[in-house]
């Protein structure tokens, strides 16, 4: 016969069976051993081929909870040891496995050993059974059952963790025995015992009650007797000795371990249900009465009538047990549809009536809860500890290694409620919703109410869903890791056709700060708008629209999304319509205070009139409530109109130039290395970085506004040490905005919240100390910000600073109000105070009464205000003994035990109006959120100017050398590298002039000097308006288009700027059209790719645009890709008119435009060896064409084989020779295409009754080529 750790099907096994994985996969064969393999069969030899040996390998961790051994148990003799017989091989017990069966019992409690479970195969991986020694343990670690022996005569005994009878308190009394003696009057194995008898009353278990032993007939060895007798009535299920109670041992998670205590008899009786870690499956082991076990051959104890007993009921345990879980085998939505259908829901469960009608009172508390949240991992609340049940404790063992046991019929893992933050953080990391469940009332409150109630399911502690955390709707302080916003966004989509453009109705919401932001917009085919909003916004979390979604929108966010969680919810029934989305803010508790939809937040209003936007708010209102947190953040009213263009008053930069230019990812790593938002990004704040971030979106295109921001950063610089101590202020301010929307919501901690009122405090004293310099500043605007904290709101600090004790709530997280400030507090305070002064009259009246003058009170644990007494002392005999050490009784008297439970009653009532006065300070300063909010914003403005002041303080140029002490040591060492404040022009044609400008993001290295190179576009008329780039590969090309666009961000967003000299008019958008990529998940080639992104070019382009274009027309044949780029850069000099960089390597390109004053021509300089084919770069800009780009030295360069090196440039040259002869027999008879383009303008212009000012200039350059050219 197989060992029992074979992992094959065992045929002796009757239990063992087919059954289907609730979870998906194939049919599992599971089989329940006996451990009949004790005795040696005559195959295994000695060792017992893994089977027997298998016993001295098990492994004996500590356990989750403590244990309540007898002292008998703890200090008696050994555990039995029954004659073995050996069987014909002349085997007997191995060494290890008798010394494990005749060990005394550790220390600290353990499961008993579990039967072997194991699986063909599995569906979650890291749940099959670890092989101990031939002897297989599931990871599970098992069974809930007693730990109780046969004893010699048959019979069984107490379980060895049993407390005996005549140590427990009377019945009902709920207290613990201690025997605490001083640790140098005590013998250490004597401390051991003590503390094993102790009986913890433990209000974790609602159904297990008090520990109260049943009568000795009922003493049962197995959890599924516990669970029979729960069904018939709950006896049974309030005594598991085996399931040890306490706090955590060194594992984050509950565990069990085998109890090595366990005599051979003890093993092998039969054990409880064993449900597998992937199916849910009930399994019972194989004895049965028919199985005819006492007869086999090599069976070493007879089975007994108790056994048979038992035996029965667990028969009638794994009876109602699989009629109640059979559900679990055949997954299905609430509506009955199985995964398989496409709409199925994974959010539900069915199940079935009867299931629900055999559920224990707490296992229906449980499935109700997820029986609607069943992708969602349920952390529920019992005691000191957060539980996983059934498939979600599955989960945590597969990825966390969480330990497994089976508890109230369910397998069960669990964590201690201290580090829910946590564990929760690692499932939410992993993909996972977390639901959380609280108990809404403990021991004390729970008792309170039972005399009210006599229904069985109120005699279990109430529990609540209040929360269900996801990545992107995080809001505790504990979850949230970054100072950048998190969000979670809904998307409407509106479109006739896939190859129509679609309109947009988006609403995204930072659940940390409770804002929400709306907009709606008509996109066009390749979704740029939506592309840009979803690039400056990168949502975590996506609500979305079940089956409606057009495949390029999705495609869409799969390219530009990484990982995000979607959440897709049904059309109209849970994704609302616009009118169901008003309906339910009309009818919600969102707005209570508001009379009409004219009180409602400004921002909704408007809002109101674009049904798409309404719908998206709809889709993520509806979502949020099944949350928990609908009304919480809505109520807030911080609702904004987002627009991702704002073509209105700022300067636009769309998604492709947010990726091509690396405003806030880098092309290598996806990180913010090298960045520009990496670079100008200083704030001390969290609040600052979020709204300095929205600035770098949104670059300013008011010349006041740019001049008022410039101001501001020139008058902080100005003032010695100012910055410096501003930031070390703002440096130690909390995130104020996350915090003051927790406040509003409810959910805020008495830490934050008092660490919120000391910021607000500071920042009043901080504007105030910095108020009086502000009279002296150029900038109005810093004038105004230092003045922005109201006199109302210095009256409330002072009130709350008067209300409580400030230190007192920091340390103990509670806010208790001095005498009054509230009638209710007072009165439940006096309550508490009125019930300790008869506790000492009544310890006075004990005095007199025994003649002793040195009673005292003394509390151990839960059980307070014990009577202490010398030993010497006599007590009267209705007092109880409840610890005591040599010198020392501690006693409960009856008016004792009166006067304990009604002062625990007045101090529950005490803490609950506690918790009220939580709610009502909070209450209070929500009423001025508006006010605290402006003080935060103000706050944030000044630290996103002070991050443009550092940044100017930190350039070692000329500007701001002398601003600093810092600054001034960095001159000493650094380059004289100018900087320059940008100068704007508000009225003319477009015009940039950069001098002597840098690219900031890149670093020198020692030793290097970055060559700075100047920029001119546009300014007079017929003046150049486009940059013909050539040169060699690698000459600093692609650098120069960037660093012209980052110059013209940075002066748009009020910094200075990295040249000697920047002049410019504000633009209104900057198009990129850099590099070479495809887009597979599209279906769209390079070339593809890039003439979309020009066609869009072309489309939206304007004179105030500025426009790069990198190589256009490389993706398709030469002749074709020279005429695009001709096409494209003759459209935009003279149709459109805008300023930008066009670089190429088509020589003929230069040629045709090289008598066009619209454009000029202009190349990287480097210096040629043609004899040792070497280029060395001197990356500046110079006038003229490169005759070559030199690709063979690049070729070089990559290590291509130098025969194809030699034989390319051979075929290159011979091609340019052709080439050039071709264009000079042209050239000879006719006009090039250029001159003909542009006669074919002057004729249109002759046929025009009128010619605006920008086509005079067009018209004008044309005749001075054309002119040029006759010449």
């Amino acid at each position: 016969m197989s060992g029992a750790g074979s992992g094959k099907e065992n045929t002796m096994n009757p239990g063992a069976r087919q059954s289907k994985s609730p979870f998906g996969g194939k049919p599992q064969q599971r089989q329940t051993t006996l451990l009949g393999f004790l005795s040696p069969s005559p195959k295994s030899g000695a060792g017992g081929g893994g089977s027997s040996a298998g016993l001295g390998g098990g492994s004996t961790g500590p356990s989750a909870r403590t244990s309540e051994a007898s002292p008998q148990a703890a200090s008696g003799p050994r555990a039995l040891e029954p004659a073995v017989t050996p069987s014909k091989g002349g085997s007997s017990w191995p060494p290890r496995a008798q010394d494990m069966l005749t060990s005394p019992p550790p220390s600290m409690g353990h499961y008993p050993l579990q039967l072997s479970t194991a699986s063909a195969d599995s569906d979650l991986q890291g749940l099959a059974a670890p092989d101990i020694a031939g002897l297989k343990r599931p990871r599970d670690a098992g069974f809930p059952a007693s730990s109780s022996a046969v004893s010699p005569a048959g019979g069984v005994a107490p379980p060895p963790s049993a407390t005996p009878r005549a140590a427990l308190p009377a019945a009902g009394a709920g207290l613990s025995v201690h025997q605490d003696e001083d640790e140098d009057e005590m013998p250490a194995s004597q401390k051991r015992r003590r503390r094993k008898r102790s009986v913890v009353d433990d209000d974790d278990d609602d159904e297990d009650g008090d520990y109260k032993p049943p009568a000795d007939d009922e003493m049962d060895i197995d959890a599924a007797a516990d669970a029979i007798a729960d069904d018939e009535g709950g006896r049974g299920n309030e005594w598991r000795p085996s399931t040890p109670r306490g706090r955590a041992g060194p594992s984050s998670a509950r565990s069990t371990t085998p109890n090595r205590s366990q005599s051979p008899e003890a093993i092998l009786t039969p054990r409880a249900q064993i449900r597998t870690a992937s199916t849910g499956e009930s399994r019972l082991s194989a004895f049965s009465p028919s199985s005819g076990l006492a007869a086999r051959k090599g069976q070493v104890f007879a089975v007994t009538s108790s056994e048979k007993k038992k035996v029965a009921r667990m028969e009638q345990f794994k009876d109602k047990n699989e009629q109640r879980y059979s559900w679990l085998l055949d997954i299905k939505d609430a509506d009955g549809r199985a995964p398989d259908d496409p709409d199925y829901d994974p959010r539900t469960l069915y199940i079935p009536k009867s299931a629900w009608n055999s559920f224990s009172p707490f296992e229906k508390q449980f499935w109700e809860i997820k029986a609607t949240h069943w992708d969602t991992v349920v952390f529920f609340k019992k005691g000191k500890f957060y539980e996983l049940y059934e498939k979600d404790a599955d989960i945590g063992h597969q990825h966390f290694d969480l330990k497994l046991t089976d508890r109230v019929n369910m397998r069960m893992a669990g964590v201690p409620e201290s580090s829910f933050d946590h564990w929760a953080a690692q499932f939410i990391a992993k993909g996972y919703k977390v639901a959380k469940v609280e108990q809404m009332e403990n021991a004390v409150a729970k008792s309170m109410r039972d005399r009210e109630s006599s229904k069985k399911e109120d005699k279990i502690i109430r529990r609540e869903l209040t929360s269900v955390l996801t990545a992107g709707t995080l809001v505790d302080a504990g979850l949230l890791t970054k100072d950048m916003g998190t969000y979670c966004m809904s998307i409407r989509e509106e479109i006739k056709a896939d190859h129509l453009p679609p309109s947009f109705g988006i609403c995204f919401v930072d659940t940390a700060t409770a804002e929400f932001s709306l907009c709606a917009f008509a996109d066009d085919i390749d979704r740029t708008k939506l592309e840009t909003l979803i690039l400056q916004i990168k949502p975590v979390e996506l609500v979305l629209e079940k089956g409606v979604l057009s495949k390029q929108t999705v495609r869409l966010i799969k390219t530009s999304l990484e990982k995000p969680q979607l959440n897709f919810l049904v059309r109209e029934k849970e994704f609302w319509d616009e009118a169901t989305t008003l309906d339910e803010l009309r009818r919600g508790p969102y707005f209570k205070n508001a009379t009409s939809e004219q009180a409602w937040p400004q921002a909704l209003q408007t809002a109101m009139m674009q049904p798409l936007a309404m719908s998206a708010l709809g889709g993520l209102l509806s979502y949020l409530r099944s949350l928990k947190l609908d009304s919480d953040l809505v109520s807030a009213g911080n609702f904004h109109i987002y627009d991702p263009i704002r073509s209105s008053g700022t300067l636009i930069l769309d998604g492709q130039t947010l990726l091509n230019l690396e405003i806030f990812e880098n092309s290598s790593d996806g990180s913010d290395r090298g960045t520009l938002f990496k670079l100008l990004s200083h704030c001390e704040t969290p609040f600052g970085k979020r709204m300095f971030k929205q600035w770098v979106c949104h670059p300013l295109r008011s010349v006041d506004a740019l001049r008022a921001r410039l101001d501001a950063v020139d008058d902080l610089t100005a003032v010695v040490g100012m910055l410096d101590n501003l930031r070390s202020k703002f440096r130690k301010l909390p995130d104020l905005e996350r915090i003051v929307a927790r406040i509003h919501t409810r959910s805020c901690r008495v830490k934050d919240f008092v660490s919120a009122l000391a910021a607000f405090d500071a920042i009043h004293a901080m504007l105030k100390d910095a108020a009086p310099l502000a009279t002296d500043f150029k900038s109005k605007k810093l004038r105004e910000l230092f003045a922005a904290f109201p006199s109302e709101l210095v009256t409330s600090i002072k009130y709350f600073e008067d209300a409580f004790d400030h230190r007192e709530a920091m340390e103990e997280d509670k806010i208790r109000l001095h005498a009054g400030y509230d009638d209710d507090f007072d009165a439940a305070d006096e309550g508490v105070a009125r019930v300790e002064e008869r506790l000492e009259a009544y310890r006075r009246e004990c005095e007199t009464k025994l003649g002793f003058k040195g009673v005292s009170y003394k509390d151990m644990g839960k059980e307070i205000y014990q009577l202490e007494l010398p030993t010497r002392i006599k007590a009267p005999k209705d007092w109880t003994v409840m610890s005591n050490t040599k010198a020392v009784n501690r006693y409960y008297t009856p008016v004792i035990r009166d006067l304990v439970t009604q002062l625990l009653e007045a101090r529950e009532v005490r803490e609950e109006a506690m918790r009220n006065i939580k709610n009502n300070i909070f209450a209070k300063f929500d009423s001025q959120y508006k006010e605290w909010m402006a003080v935060i914003r103000a706050v944030a403005e000044i630290d996103c100017l002070i991050s443009l002041a550092v940044f100017r303080q930190r350039m070692p140029g000329e500007a701001g050398q002398h601003a600093s002490a810092l600054a001034f040591q960095t001159s000493l060492t650094a380059p004289k590298e100018p900087a320059c404040r940008p100068e704007f022009v508000e009225r003319g044609p477009s015009v940039v002039e950069l001098e002597e400008l840098r690219h900031p993001c890149i670093v020198q290295t020692p030793g290097s000097a970055f060559i700075p190179n100047d920029t001119r576009l546009g300014g007079q008329a017929g003046s150049h308006k486009m940059i013909l780039l050539t040169g060699p590969n690698m000459g600093g090309k692609s650098t120069l288009l960037r660093q012209t666009c980052i110059a013209v961000i940075m002066a748009q967003l009020g910094c200075y700027v990295p040249a000697r000299k920047c002049r410019l008019t504000t633009f209104d958008r900057i198009f990129t059209r850099i590099g070479a990529n495809d887009n597979i998940m599209a279906g769209q080639s390079t070339f593809m790719v890039e003439l979309s992104e020009t066609s869009k070019i072309l489309r939206e382009a304007t004179p105030r645009s500025l426009v790069i274009l990198d190589e256009l027309g490389r993706g398709t044949s030469t002749y074709d890709g020279y005429a695009i780029a001709y096409a494209v850069l003759h459209h935009l000099v003279t149709h459109i008119g805008c300023l930008g960089l066009f670089s190429t390597h088509y020589g003929t390109l230069t040629n045709e435009f090289e008598t066009n004053p619209l454009v000029a021509l202009m190349y990287m300089s480097f210096v040629a060896d043609e004899a040792n084919r070497q280029v060395t770069f001197l990356y500046k800009l110079t006038s003229g064409s490169c005759p070559k780009s030199y690709g063979m030295n690049v070729a070089s360069l990559a290590e291509v084989p130098q025969t194809i090196v030699d034989r390319a440039e051979e075929v290159a040259r011979r091609f340019q020779a052709e080439q050039m002869g071709r264009q000079a027999a042209q050239q000879q008879h006719k006009l090039g295409l250029g001159e003909l383009v542009g006669f074919a303008d002057l004729v249109r212009a002759a046929e025009s009754p009128a010619v605006s000012d920008r086509g005079a200039a067009v018209l004008h350059a044309v005749l001075a080529g054309l002119a040029s050219r006759r010449q």
